[in-house]
């Protein structure tokens, strides 16, 4: 809908046209009315209309004068003048000002102004269309240019250098001076990417905007400077580097860093890092450079949101964080059983801030959640303790697509506080409140010997009454129950800890270790050291 200003000092002209033209059937808004050119500059100032209606003659500014400040602002006004036969004059000074339209009032008849109005809408949605094609061909052009650009980033990166002069030309073609000119390349990658990605509807949306921030603020404030999409969240700005300059070409580029965050923060709510590599002044240093940030994972994995780090030799991440696995289960499942949602922040703010203190490899802790999640979901899931729509490959598929670890913690607090409330919603339909809290007993004292008269105490229930409540709710004995749990929980340790069978046996509350070994293979089909044996060759 087109905005429509109508300006005249004849108050009755006015009314009769505010009134009288069906302006929204005409698919036009009566944006504003005004007295004098004075009043309606004023008010387009704060709100520029597309179509203008005006008379010529009035106190304070005439029309015409009103029409040339309008279109000096906005060429492209629509302009349709008011006139009476005296006024011969200010017709011609119209009409050098490209008005679309000249009304004579002494004729002015309603059908006809329609029919203007009709012709000037028209005439505004051929030019939007216009415009719409000319934004859309100048995005395809743009985006070739990226697409030449992108490409010329990957083989530099994956392909052989056989011909540097010819390396070079193209590298001229993209505004890199490489042949006389040093230059450190900086890594580039938003935060919460996947979130990103879906908040802008497709990954070209995002690119397209985050593109044209990072060019508008290296424009303004290092303009030298030249910016490469590479691939998924991945690209680069190549700032040059002069040896002898006083001022550091290294805080120029941070500066430049910290306005384009700033902007992407302010314009489209994006958070971005940057990892700056050494400075390169040949076409196969350049290749290592580029290459050395991209595979930089680890470090990428533990850089904080609006960061900018300089890039750190790839070290090899330690080892052994399967070794706290054990506590983490322990942790989690006591987050379920007592259903305790103001600590899973909490528990896993303390998790995350150990690994990356710790700085395990990014697959290994991605692994480790993984499993972990897999593992709870297992074991609660029988006792209504768990609920989660996601299936293991949904989750696989998550948790491997996350970028970092700040990212990692997010998603992790999500996913179990929903788990944790879609919980709570099942557990309205678990039928008897006492066989629930006995099987959250157990869970909760596997390292204990757990017998039936105990755990009939705990609830203040008759033994034999006990029993029976329980195989009708459960369909099996407590006994078969707590035996099942305890082997569940003896493969589990077996896989991510190193502790004998004899302690394996001791911390599920079993003084006999061959006793055990036989609950164990009548449960699994193998012992517990076979058992360890063949999941460790997998």
């Amino acid at each position: 809908m087109y905005n429509v200003m109508l300006v005249d000092d004849d108050y009755p002209v006015l009314e009769l046209l505010s009134e009288t033209v069906e302006w929204e059937k005409l698919g036009l808004r009566l944006q504003s009315v005004h007295e004098n050119g004075a009043s309606a500059l004023s008010h387009a100032l704060k709100e520029m209309p597309d179509i203008l209606i005006t008379d010529i003659g009035m106190p304070e500014m005439n029309g015409i004068e009103l029409t040339k400040k309008l279109k000096q602002r906005k060429p492209n006004l629509q302009v349709a003048i008011l006139s009476c036969h005296s006024e011969f004059t200010f017709a011609q000074q119209a009409l050098r000002l490209n008005v679309q339209e000249y009304i004579l009032k002494d004729t002015l008849d309603l059908d006809d102004l329609r029919d203007v109005l009709l012709s000037i809408r028209e005439s505004l949605e051929k030019e939007r269309e216009a415009d719409a094609v000319k934004l859309n061909l100048q995005r395809i052009v743009e985006r070739n240019k990226e697409l030449s650009r992108e490409e010329f980033v990957r083989k530099t990166v994956h392909q052989p250098i056989y011909d540097e002069t010819k390396w070079y030309a193209e590298a001229r073609t993209f505004g890199l001076q490489l042949e006389s000119t040093a230059y450190f390349p900086v890594l580039c990658f938003i935060h919460h990417y996947r979130s990103e990605k879906q908040r802008f509807s497709s990954e070209d949306t995002l690119q397209f905007a985050v593109a044209n921030v990072i060019r508008e603020m290296l424009h303004k404030h290092f303009p030298q400077a030249v910016y490469f999409y590479y691939g998924i969240n991945e690209s680069f700005i190549l700032f040059p580097y002069h040896f002898d300059l006083k001022t550091s070409d290294y805080d120029k580029a941070a500066d430049s860093m910290k306005h384009i965050q700033s902007a992407l923060r302010r314009s489209l709510g994006v958070s971005m890092s940057f990892i700056v590599g050494e400075v390169c002044c040949d076409p196969n240093s350049f290749k290592q450079e580029l290459a050395d940030l991209l595979f930089n994972t680890q470090q990428r994995f533990y850089v904080q949101p609006d960061a900018i780090e300089q890039k750190r030799n790839r070290e090899q991440g330690k080892d052994g964080l399967f070794y706290w696995y054990d506590q983490a289960v322990m942790e989690l499942r006591e987050l379920f059983v007592k259903k305790d949602k103001r600590q899973v922040a909490k528990t896993v703010t303390g998790w995350i801030k150990f690994m990356g203190e710790e700085c395990f490899p990014p697959e290994a802790v991605k692994g480790w959640v993984l499993k972990l999640l897999l593992d709870i979901k297992v074991e609660l899931k029988d006792l209504h303790l768990f609920h989660s729509s996601y299936t293991t490959d949904t989750l696989h598929r998550e948790i491997f697509e996350i970028g970092s670890l700040s990212e990692l913690k997010d998603w992790l607090i999500s996913y179990l506080e929903s788990s944790l409330t879609h919980t709570g919603e099942h557990f309205g339909k678990i039928r008897r409140r006492e066989i629930l809290d006995a099987c959250h007993y157990v869970v909760m004292n596997l390292d204990k010997k757990i017998s039936l008269e105990e755990i009939a105490g705990h609830l203040y229930l008759n033994p034999s009454y006990f029993s029976r409540l329980f195989k009708k709710e459960v369909g099996e004995t407590f006994v078969e129950y707590v035996t099942k749990t305890k082997m569940k929980r003896a493969k589990e340790l077996l896989d991510v800890t190193s502790d004998s069978v004899g302690e394996v046996a001791q911390r599920l509350g079993y003084d006999n270790q061959s006793y055990f070994i036989k609950l164990f293979k009548d449960h699994v089909g193998v012992t517990p050291m076979e058992y360890r044996i063949r999941h460790k060759n997998v």
